[in-house]
């Protein structure tokens, strides 16, 4: 079959607007919907060729904002007065930077096929260097304008582009980034995809009352809402904001995916497109190649089997889970008087919607607030037998630091679930790897209770989960976006299975007599344990069986573990966290404490992120093999 991009974007008719005409010609409206179809058929397809491949990504966003960015870019052309970037915060829209990639003729079209590919340099976000053509790095909701007030600052005279969204305009940075837009008359041109659609739902049923336009009009904001999809409205406001000197907001309204049956309005239109979906979508607008391409791709599997675990198990999903038979004992007057759970947005993603759809009475659909809503836990949480309860991805803990610690200072009580921890099976890439989870272990050693857990597998996530549930103070239990296998015993049985999880207390996986260690945890243990199967069939080193030991309990110390560990010839840790941030950082310099002699090392994630799924892990060097290399490599 060919490879040839089916969608002819060759066919794109030569736009060229002035910001000095407020209408469209009619042949000018004409090239705008036939430029406007033929991109958001493009985003339809490639899209959906991830979803065929298993790879997941993002296809709504993108699609919603063709006309707005078409128009940008037309304008772009035919003046020197913006400037030719097309700034996005909402996150999820990194499709629309690789289309105009391809558009400036910077990638070919055919690299489009690969789109959140293992090494393809198309990530689930958007990273500079990673691909040419790529003029911005982001991912992060709310984080784009505070960066695009400065870049508009350095570029005095010209308007800067941003892309928003009713989602990323929950976020607090932006409403820093408006009162100093306001105060500063910064030249900065937002223009938000009202859709009244989040991961979750929609924020007119969440957030009631809750209105983009008039929370930028009270940052004294110029505000325009009009409706995205009325083309000759949009170039007109679209040109009013540009000829305007300072900061203007349109407030593009429109449902999710307009026009795209089967995701139109529905929350299911912000994630990848179904290739059930896609191909009548395809099929209706004569992309016969375009279909049969779509129907002969498969899913990219793991081709690795490991040994000493079996089966599969998301535990981000199971945390709802476990929590829900926790509050089922509780009638439902202490429930609702003891326990509150905050949403981030991602109650599917950290296994929150099993808590919400069972115990509504408990449950509070915050919106994408991190910072706001970990604090809402703690002071729900800052009396004696009163429980605070949040989630959402690790690599936002990143921004909670500061609420993390007046909760700490305020005594609170908070349980909070990050998942997607580390870089496995993360397409999105860098800046959503979950990697300095440490960071919400900052407290001083005085009074400080902060206890941070990342079981291995189901069964120790359930017993601890189950543990430290009543317990006081800041708990954090990590989890990855990747299912993880059930940890075995020698024998095959269940390692964790029926076992009493005890805080502060190191497992040892696999015993040895004389030999050194490898130290884990989380989704990095069962590679370890393969690792350590491995070597130890070749003899072990140095003549001496490879030990393992599962460190769950990241942030304290088990000294009889450490005596144990001292005595070894040499230590290994093996993470997916930062290498400059995580538990090896650290580790050896507690060893050391103890009268250690050794060899140590550790490895982690130390580079940027390759994109794919389950290649991530590889790349940064610890799958067994780069586990079992280091070690090798330790001893010598």
């Amino acid at each position: 079959m060919s490879t040839q991009f089916p969608i002819p974007l060759q066919n794109l008719k030569p736009l060229t607007l002035s910001p000095k005409n407020p209408t469209l010609t009619p042949e000018q409206r004409d090239a705008l919907k036939h430029n406007i179809q033929l991109c958001r058929d493009a985003i339809i397809f490639f899209t959906a060729v991830a979803d065929a491949k298993g790879l997941g990504g993002h296809t709504g966003g993108p699609y919603d904002t063709v006309p707005e960015v078409l128009i940008a870019r037309a304008l772009a052309a035919g003046s020197d007065t913006i400037l030719p970037i097309y700034f996005d915060e909402a996150g999820h829209r990194v499709a629309t930077q690789y289309l105009l990639a391809a558009l400036d003729g910077d990638i070919p079209f055919e690299k489009l096929l690969h789109y959140r590919e293992y090494n393809s340099g198309l990530p689930g976000h958007p990273e500079r260097d990673l691909l040419p053509g790529i003029k911005f790095s982001s991912g992060r909701l709310g984080h784009m304008w505070p960066f695009a007030n400065g870049v508009a600052l350095a570029h005095p005279g010209k308007a800067v582009i941003l892309l928003g969204s009713d989602g990323s305009q929950m976020e607090g940075n932006d409403a820093e980034a408006a009162r100093l837009a306001v105060a500063k008359n910064i030249n900065i041109k937002l223009m938000v995809d009202d859709n009244d659609v989040t991961i979750s739902g929609h924020p007119s049923e969440y957030l009631p009352r809750y209105s983009v336009a008039q929370t930028l009009q009270g940052h004294g904001l110029p505000v325009e809402v009009g409706d995205g999809e009325d083309l000759d409205s949009l170039y007109t406001r679209i040109v009013a904001a540009i000829n305007t000197t300072g900061p203007v907001a349109l407030i593009n309204k429109r449902k999710m995916a307009p026009g795209v049956q089967g995701l139109e309005g529905s929350a299911h239109g912000h994630d990848v497109i179904k290739v059930a979906l896609a191909v009548p979508y395809l099929e209706a607008r004569g992309y016969t190649d375009a279909v049969a391409y779509l129907k002969s791709q498969k899913p990219e599997k793991c081709p690795l089997v490991f040994q000493g675990s079996s089966g599969s198990a998301k535990n981000r999903d199971l945390f709802g889970k476990v929590v829900n038979s926790i509050l089922d004992e509780m009638p439902q007057e202490k429930r609702v008087a003891s326990v509150r759970v905050f949403d981030c947005d991602l109650e599917g993603s950290c296994g929150t919607n099993h808590i919400h759809k069972a115990h509504p009475e408990v449950y509070v659909e915050a919106g994408i607030m991190e910072r706001g809503n970990y604090s809402a836990a703690a002071g729900f949480g800052f009396e004696k037998g009163k429980q605070g309860i949040f989630a959402t991805f690790s690599a936002f803990l990143e921004m909670v630091i500061s609420e993390i610690t007046m909760a700490r200072l305020n005594k609170s009580n908070v349980l909070a679930h990050f998942s997607h921890a580390g870089c496995d099976d993360m397409a999105d890439n860098t800046c959503h790897f979950g990697i300095n989870n440490f960071f919400a272990a900052n407290g001083l050693p005085e009074h400080d209770h902060t206890r941070l857990y990342f079981p291995a597998d189901q069964y120790q996530f359930t017993a601890c989960l189950k543990k430290i549930f009543h317990e006081e103070g800041l708990r954090f239990i990590f989890s990855t976006r990747s299912a993880v296998p059930d940890i075995l015993k020698e024998d095959g049985t269940p390692f964790y299975k029926d076992r009493v999880f005890t805080g502060g207390v190191d497992d040892v996986v696999r015993a040895t007599s004389g030999g050194g260690y490898v130290v884990s945890f989380g989704e990095t243990l069962y590679r370890a344990l393969d690792a350590v199967i491995s070597l130890n069939k070749d003899g072990g080193v140095g003549g001496k069986p490879v030990g393992l030991v599962n460190k769950a309990c990241l942030n304290t110390i088990d000294e009889g573990m450490m005596k144990t560990l001292a005595n070894a010839p040499f230590v290994l840790v093996a993470e997916s966290f930062n290498v400059n941030t995580g538990l090896g950082i650290r580790f050896g310099t507690e060893l050391l404490k103890r009268g250690f002699k050794g060899r140590y090392n550790h490895i982690g994630t130390h580079k940027d992120g390759s994109g794919g799924l389950w290649q991530q892990m590889g790349f940064q060097g610890v799958d067994p093999a780069g586990i079992a290399a280091s070690v090798k490599k330790l001893v010598g």
